[in-house]
């Protein structure tokens, strides 16, 4: 009997791919566990091989990757892992995304044109993930691409509360670096006592990625410290401009927070080099020490993924981490 009643106990079991396994060392460790053995290589011709080295029959796995560059080969690797679970038993697979690829692929602008965060959400379900875990997907709409639960995790908590004890006593603004973003922008200045909101209206060229044309402040910002809030930072074009147009605009200073620091070139001469005096970010990219710079700030995200996993690995609630904001 005893045998049994061990079979039908809950197993939670945490997975990691090789894209930032420092991170998921981290959220293992505050859940009391630690990373199932996992080997991990390429064939010759670049195939991934993944093996757990373990049993995970009847198991709740949580398998994390973040979506880094080279950006293919990790979410293929995650796509693998999801299947070498299923196909070993699991009883219930959730995918860690820290950070969705392919996310800013989210609709059609023009004609023929794929919807590749869609084909993602799919490509997932096909391998095997029952659930998706991510944080800040670029578009919340993105949450009904998969078909299964998706815990949308904001890591505004963890930024705001940062900003809010180094900065609060100075006069603040929050800004939007385009008007898309301006919901997050409220909940920003909700955090931060009510401080006043501004966007800055630019204009794109759709032939030319990662660039933006034309800025313009929409708010009052003069002699306030401007809190310039996005998802992710990228190349750090649009950020920077914007911060530009900020301190061409009057502020006393900028400081800029992000989730996700993709950090492609030149972002980091951009950053050094621009008006913010402070670059908050979080870790739910790998950040290599050559792309460290002395005005970033790097606020871990490990604890709110390792909360999000024991809500749902107990059955909980997810949504009760947002304080109501889900």
């Amino acid at each position: 009997m005893s045998g049994m009643k061990r079979t039908t106990e809950k197993n939670l079991m945490v997975f990691s791919g090789r894209a930032h396994p420092g991170l998921a060392e981290e959220v293992a460790q505050q859940l009391g566990t630690g990373l199932v053995p996992t080997s991990a290589y390429e064939f010759a011709n670049s195939e991934i091989y993944v093996r757990f080295e373990e049993s995970v029959r009847g198991c709740d796995a949580f398998v994390i990757q973040s979506h880094t560059a080279p950006i293919n080969e990790w979410i293929m690797e995650h796509l693998i892992m999801v299947d070498a679970l299923k196909r070993a038993s699991a009883k219930r697979i959730t995918v860690v995304m820290p950070f969705y690829g392919y996310a800013r692929q989210d609709k059609k602008h023009r004609g023929r044109e794929p919807i590749s965060a869609r084909l993602m959400a799919d490509l997932f379900k096909t391998a095997g993930a029952d659930r998706l875990i991510a944080v800040d997907l670029h578009t919340a709409q993105i949450q009904g691409f998969f078909d299964g639960p998706v815990d949308h995790l904001m890591a505004l908590p963890i930024l705001s509360s940062y900003v809010k004890e180094k900065y609060g006593h100075e006069k603040l603004a929050v800004v939007s670096p385009d008007a898309g973003r301006i919901k997050v922008a409220e909940q920003w200045s909700n955090q931060l006592g009510g401080a006043p909101l501004a966007f800055i209206h630019k204009t794109r060229d759709i032939n030319r990625p990662n660039e933006s044309v034309a800025n313009r402040v929409v708010g009052d910002v003069k002699d306030r410290i401007c809190v310039l809030v996005d998802d992710m930072i990228d190349t750090g074009g649009t950020i920077v401009k914007a911060a530009d147009a900020l301190m061409a605009d009057g502020a006393a200073g900028v400081i800029i927070a992000a989730t996700h620091a993709i950090l492609s070139d030149p972002a980091v001469d951009r950053l050094k080099n621009c008006p913010a005096t402070e670059v908050v970010v979080t870790n739910t990219l790998p950040i290599p020490q050559e792309r460290h710079f002395d005005k970033l700030t790097i606020l871990s995200i490990a604890p709110l993924i390792s909360r999000a996993i024991r809500e749902v690995f107990e059955d909980g609630s997810v949504t009760s981490l947002f304080d109501g904001h889900a």
